[in-house]
């Protein structure tokens, strides 16, 4: 008989063991069905938007049309330089006439080479918007006669002091 009370207590064990396993399983269910259920979707902003339109009105063609011109304004580039530049043989100073009109909007820098050999014989520093340079002196000692040169007219951004571009313009310079 003590074999069969083992037996009933292993199987009574047996049971609440798996009444328990039971138990917690179920639990288990409705716990995660309970979390499952009553979450709510989040919702997400990153960063502004921009909001709808409330005062702001489209521009008149005639206003656009002013803005274009204003753009065009400031991206053209007037040049003005003597054709022909007298020297002297003993100080190299002469007549270079170069001018950077006032309706621009970049300041320039002038370089002159001779168009033979491509040596640089001047170079103007910065000119802004509505200076001049009357007489200049060149930075090499030239043998009397006629040079073919070439005057590149290095354009600069205002504001970030970069080059934007250049145009180049022939003279002739003679040095007597």
């Amino acid at each position: 008989m003590v074999e069969e009370e083992k037996k009933k207590k292993k199987k009574k064990k047996k049971l609440l063991l798996l009444l328990l396993f039971l138990l917690i399983c179920i639990g288990g269910y409705f716990v995660y069905d309970y979390f499952k259920s009553n979450t709510t979707p989040a919702t997400v902003v990153a960063g502004d938007f921009l909001p709808d339109g409330k005062d702001a009105s489209k521009m008149t063609e005639k206003e656009v049309a002013n803005y274009a011109q204003q753009a065009v304004d400031k991206s053209e580039f007037n040049m003005k330089i003597v054709s022909k530049a007298t020297f002297s043989k003993d100080t190299m100073k002469g007549n270079l006439a170069i001018q950077n009109p006032p309706n621009n909007k970049q300041p320039v820098n002038v370089v002159v080479n001779l168009n033979g050999n491509g040596d640089k014989v001047y170079e103007s520093g910065a000119i802004n918007p509505g200076e001049e340079i009357t007489e200049a002196t060149l930075s090499k000692t030239l043998s009397p006669g006629t040079y073919d040169a070439t005057a590149t007219f290095n354009i600069y951004n205002p504001d970030t002091k970069k080059k934007q571009g250049q145009v180049n313009s022939i003279l002739t310079l003679v040095v007597e």
